[in-house]
């Protein structure tokens, strides 16, 4: 007698449960049994009854689904709309392919001598220290001085498309979220979700619809795993923008436009660029896990030295990997003091 005989006896649908035989293979424990000699259903007391799980329950009702079955009816079910959904998702995605696809063109065509000074005089122009200036160069010169350029370069092209996109898109949202609390309601379940899922999880479902040669495969999992922080925090910067000042705006006769672009995002600014900074470190974070799905950098070395156990590609890479991650740290907070400092006078 199985754990839950009674719970379906009771119900009436004994004939149910006849109808249809659990066509699950025999578990350990139930070879283990058969082999002893033993019924292992003889031997279940109170201490060790299963959870009604839906395998517990299907050992009683062979009719009753099983945990394998709700998996497999996700897997038919998302199969069955994939041609549908690439049909949709394909010419919409389509230009991220093209960005990425140029971005790392132009990076791995153009010489050095013209890359590293075009960078150096972006930094110079966002942070205006020539301290900062320095220290990219010297990281951009170690990283060439070990033959890894082309990697970093490669790693770089991708954050800065994905990470400007995530803005393009998040700040936006973040606005919508701040003017409207129903907006709020319905965003909020949706970021946490994109937040607490792990990295791989995004890679499962892309690997279905798109091909592992396209760009955009990656890039929309970057871009899904590093946009929450941009759309949070600007839609927090912006709710935090004090209400005096808001009544001040209204007084002056502001319409809703111009209180947002001259007084709501000045203000808000500060919190929008943490948000970007820490949509630009996710971004880096997620580049070394898209290399399992074909992005081009230095995560390519980090995997071929996991796969090859190639201990010091591993570590060097690795190491280009936080010189990266530095470099973009600094800047963009560099740029927000900027904004603070600008701000308070």
């Amino acid at each position: 007698m199985a754990s839950y005989d009674f719970v379906f006896s009771a119900l009436g649908l004994e004939k149910w449960c006849s109808a249809e035989q659990s066509s699950a293979p025999m578990s350990m424990a139930d070879l283990l049994a058969k082999t002893k000699g033993t019924d292992p259903d003889a031997e279940i007391s109170l201490w060790n009854t299963p959870f009604p799980s839906m395998d517990a329950l299907n050992a009683s009702c062979g009719a009753f689904p099983q945990s394998r079955d709700l998996t497999k009816g996700l897997e038919q079910g998302f199969l069955s709309i994939k041609d549908a959904l690439s049909v949709v998702l394909d010419p919409i995605t389509q230009p991220l392919s093209w960005f990425l696809d140029t971005a790392l063109y132009g990076m791995l065509t153009a010489p050095w001598w013209i890359i590293i000074p075009l960078l150096l005089v972006v930094v110079q122009l966002v942070t205006k220290s020539f301290k900062l200036v320095a220290f990219v160069g010297v990281c951009l010169s170690l990283l060439a001085f070990i033959d890894y350029y082309e990697y970093a370069m490669q790693t770089l092209s991708i954050i800065l498309v994905c990470a400007f996109l995530c803005v393009l898109i998040g700040v936006p949202i973040g606005i919508a979220m701040s003017r409207s609390n129903m907006m709020q309601r319905l965003s909020i379940p949706v970021l946490d979700m994109l937040q607490t899922l792990p990295p791989f999880v995004y890679l499962i479902p892309l690997i279905f619809l798109f091909s592992v040669t396209e760009s955009k495969l990656y890039g929309i999992a970057i871009i899904l795993y590093a946009i929450v922080p941009v759309i949070r925090l600007t839609n927090l910067g912006i709710r935090l923008v004090d209400k005096d000042v808001i009544e001040a705006a209204d007084a002056f006769g502001m319409t809703d436009r111009q209180k947002l672009y001259r007084v709501q995002i000045p203000l808000a600014l500060p919190n929008i660029m943490a948000g970007v900074n820490q949509t630009i470190m996710m971004s880096l974070a997620m580049v070394v896990i898209a290399s399992l799905v074909s992005a081009p950098g230095l995560g390519v070395l980090v995997l071929r030295g996991i796969r090859n156990l190639e201990l010091g590609v591993g570590l060097v890479a690795g190491l280009g990997i936080v010189i990266l991650a530095v470099i973009l740290d600094r800047v963009t907070k560099a740029s927000l003091a900027r904004i603070n400092s600008a701000q308070k006078h």
